[in-house]
Formats: structure tokens, sequence, C-alpha cells
């Protein structure tokens, strides 16, 4: 996906590779706002419903490259248990207002366990949007994650640990413009 070198600075906070640049996911993002202006095109609002955190700086980014009329509504669910593996129990807090017949579309940042979208789903799902949609900007290559619906995806990757673009660990490297997959060495070393 990137054969560009990862810049020195976040060499050294131990990002090992660069797995998506900077141009190829604005490049995407501007095709996915495309696509979801081309499939909603009835007039209706589209709100868009990013998961807390990590999901906001692709939404900002999804909703300016849509040529229609957006309106957001965030939503965070909480995980208990998880770690860099995604595991755990998890709840959703409070869901927007107001998307009855409404064109929604869950926007986060990774699908990989697949629980929070399938969580989401059923929860949105049941508040009668006039359609529902699930936009992710990665999906790793692991089972959970491929056979959960999602309607559209930005890149597959490697089931590796990545960092970036709203993605962090421990609420660090969310702003990295690019993704990229974090050493071992950082995450111990980030661990303790």
């Amino acid at each position: 996906m990137s054969d560009h070198a990862v810049p020195e600075y976040w060499l050294r906070e131990g990002v090992e590779r660069l797995l998506v640049d900077e141009a190829a996911i604005q490049r995407r993002v501007r095709e996915l706002g495309a696509q979801l202006a081309r499939e909603i095109n009835d007039g209706k609002d589209i709100v868009l419903i990013p998961v807390l955190t990590g999901a906001i700086i692709f939404a900002a980014d999804l909703m300016r490259a849509i040529p229609s009329r957006v309106r957001i509504g965030m939503v965070s669910v909480s995980s208990y248990g998880a770690s860099t593996t995604s595991q755990g129990a998890i709840r959703a807090g409070e869901l927007p207002k107001g998307i009855t017949g409404k064109h929604v579309v869950i926007v986060d940042e990774i699908l990989d366990s697949g629980a929070t979208v399938r969580l989401l789903r059923r929860e949105i799902g049941a508040l009668a949007p006039a359609s529902l949609r699930v936009c992710v900007l990665l999906r790793k290559q692991r089972a959970q994650a491929l056979s959960t619906e999602c309607e559209m995806v930005g890149f597959d990757i490697p089931d590796e640990f990545v960092v970036g673009y709203g993605l962090d660990f421990n609420d660090e490297f969310r702003n990295m413009p690019f993704v990229g997959v974090l050493g071992q060495a950082a995450i111990r070393a980030r661990s303790g």
C-alpha cells in the first residue's frame, strides 16, 4: 500500500513501517465520499456517526468529501477487558437523536473483531433509519473482520497492530497523517 519511508520522528517513537501513506488515505477518503453521494441522492440528510475517539479524523475528512447535506452525531463505545487484541465485552453510549428516516453511516477507523460494528448496527438499526451503512478506513484480514457486514472499506490491511490517522496506542499516535505498524518494543515500552 505504501513504499514511502517512515518519517524520522515516528521511527524514533517505534513505528516500524508505513502501511498506508497520507496521499493514499486522502485519495481513498475522497472516493468514499463520492460513493456515498452517488448512493444516497434522494435529498434526505446523511448522518455520519463516528465512533469516538479514533474515527474523528477519518469522519472529519469524509464529511468534507461528501457533496451533500451532512449531519454528524458521535457515539462512544466502551470496551471492558480490551487490549491490543481488541477482546472483551462492549457497550454503546448514548446514541444520537433524530436519525429515524435519515441515511445513517456508522464511521469507524478500523474493523478488527467486528464487535463494535455489530453492536452499533443492531442498536442504530432499531431506530428505523432510512438506510444504514458502515464505512471503515481499515479492515484487518482476519476472519472476524471479514465476516462482519461492512458496506464501505477504505483499505484491507494485514492483521498487525497499527497506529496513526486516529488510531492510537495509549492515546498516542492519533496525530500521524498516515497509518503505520507499531513495533513490539514500542508496545512493551508504553505498556508499563
